[in-house]
């Protein structure tokens, strides 16, 4: 061979590689051309989103074509259940998510709802899941975890992230525990800016880490990292971006070997720092093997300009190659494992389709009683959504509620919102106060309090993380806010069901 012929041979293989660890998102219910050009390029894994999604039979109709190119592409998604849904965005989620499960704290239950998912999932032709969250939500201010979190109890999130991984992988479907090191004492969302955990190396070890070596040990296939700065561990770089955590603590000291992803590299707390480009390449040289980016970059250019820092990277010397290779290499093998994963039957307890209402219904948290209800008048006081959940997804038990009552009324309500305006839309009918958060949002706990004053029969239905002390006649916590948690409160509330 020459020395030209051995150059673009070697350029070829760093051009693959390149692309094999890139995970990017696209706009469309159908693949585009130039996706499915680099698929066939080497292009080994492809990012989901709400916007890719309008039925079950259209995402199969898409995975497929996609497996037309490459028959062992990742296809991944953002599927947490509860509050963080992309398969059922427009209607809400038929699984309550973490938070629930975690309340309701029976891990068999948890990986039940986790293989039902998971069937779901793969029925549509979608491998890897980039769930779930690991997080110990010990700040209950934390903006972006809150319910997505199983709790702030260490060891429950710990048993309850081992079995969510049990059961999605059971169904054939990765696993992608996230945010390592840990998001959940943060009070920044990490889309918009770089969180700082400040505790000790001790307290990492106690708290944050566990339920990830729990998630190891029960082999998840991939673990996202956190674009958060933990000073303990590395006092200038975020997770992401970092070999101490990346490769010294993920790696040698917690001995993972599976595939590490990087969380969205668009989100601000590295482009608005970094830049994509740049800080995919310090992804990558610290250990990371996959590159997450399409939330909200979703073309070609995207692509092309990360192949291309990356290949640069490598030819300057600032990448060594082998670190590329060994990263593409982690994502071939976790597209080889889902060619090859043989799913376990549907447990028992999942197979009627109701699993995830049942999961809800045992998750609620109900104190007070209320009469009978004929019409009443659900007010849904409305925070900003953080762009983990979306604003697409419709929330609240108002609608669930119609049905089982159909005199039922209803609005929204955002910030800037009054109970004088609560009450006078209301009349006679009895309120039902719709919260979420209601312990973070000051105008929002203010228009309760002065409901609940004027009208000690209101209902106050918390679908956030319920911190504030329970309020009103009956006061029902979810635990989530879910399709099914709006469902099983609604229940409650028309008194359709028994309260246990």
């Amino acid at each position: 061979m020459t020395v030209l012929a051995h150059r673009a041979t070697a350029s070829d293989e760093v051009t693959r590689d390149a692309l094999a660890v890139l995970q990017p998102g696209f706009e469309g219910t159908t693949a585009p051309a130039w996706l499915l050009r680099r698929i066939g390029e080497g292009l080994t894994s492809v990012g989901l989103f709400g916007r890719n999604i309008a039925s079950p039979g259209q995402l199969a109709a898409l995975t497929a074509q996609l497996r037309a190119e490459r028959d062992d592409v990742l296809v991944a998604i953002d599927e947490e259940g509860g509050d963080v849904t992309r398969l059922e965005v427009r209607g809400g989620s038929s699984f309550p998510g973490n938070l629930a499960l975690g309340a309701v704290d029976d891990t068999r239950l948890t990986r039940d709802v986790a293989h039902e998912l998971g069937r779901r999932l793969a029925e549509c032709g979608v491998n890897l899941n980039w769930a779930p969250s690991a997080d110990v939500n010990s700040n209950p201010d934390n903006p972006v975890i809150g319910v997505r979190s199983f709790g702030a109890d260490t060891h429950l999130a710990a048993r309850h992230t081992a079995a969510y991984v049990e059961g999605l992988q059971a169904a054939g479907v990765a696993a992608c525990t996230k945010h390592f090191p840990g998001h959940g004492d943060t009070n920044v969302d990490s889309h918009h800016a770089l969180p700082r955990i400040d505790v000790d190396l001790d307290t990492l070890a106690a708290r944050e880490l566990v339920p990830f070596k729990a998630a190891i040990e029960a082999g998840t296939k991939a673990v996202m990292s956190a674009h958060i700065l933990v000073p303990a561990l590395d006092p200038t770089r975020p997770a992401t971006l970092s070999p101490q955590i990346l490769t010294g603590l993920l790696r040698k000291e917690l001995g993972y070997e599976g595939l590490i992803v990087t969380d969205g590299m668009e989100m601000h707390a590295i482009a608005g720092t970094y830049g994509i480009e740049r800080g995919s390449v310090l992804a990558i040289a610290a250990g990371a093997d996959a590159i997450c980016v399409g939330g909200g970059l979703a073309d070609e250019d995207t692509v092309l300009r990360l192949r291309d820092a990356l290949v640069a990277a490598v030819r300057e010397g600032t990448l060594p190659q082998e670190r590329l290779a060994d990263a593409a290499a982690r994502v071939r093998a976790l597209a080889a494992w889902t060619q090859g994963a043989r799913p376990d039957a549907r447990p028992e307890g999942s197979r009627a389709s109701g699993i995830g209402l049942t999961a809800a219904r045992r998750a609620l948290l109900v104190t007070g009683t209320a009469g009978p209800l004929t019409g009443p008048y659900v007010a849904t006081l409305t925070p900003v959504a953080n762009i983990a959940v979306g604003d697409e997804t419709p929330w609240g038990p108002a609608a669930e509620l119609a049905a089982l009552l159909p005199d039922t009324a209803s609005d929204l309500y955002p910030q800037g919102a009054t109970a004088a305006e609560i009450l006078a839309a209301a009349g006679e009918r009895t309120v039902v106060a719709v919260v979420r958060d209601a312990h973070r949002h000051p105008w929002m706990a203010e228009v309760l309090d002065t409901l609940v004053e004027a009208r000690p029969d209101t209902v106050v239905v918390e679908m956030g993380l319920p911190r504030a002390e329970p309020r009103g006649a009956l006061h029902i916590a979810t635990h989530g806010a879910a399709r099914v948690c709006g469902r099983a409160a609604a229940e409650v509330v028309a008194g359709a069901v028994t309260a246990v």
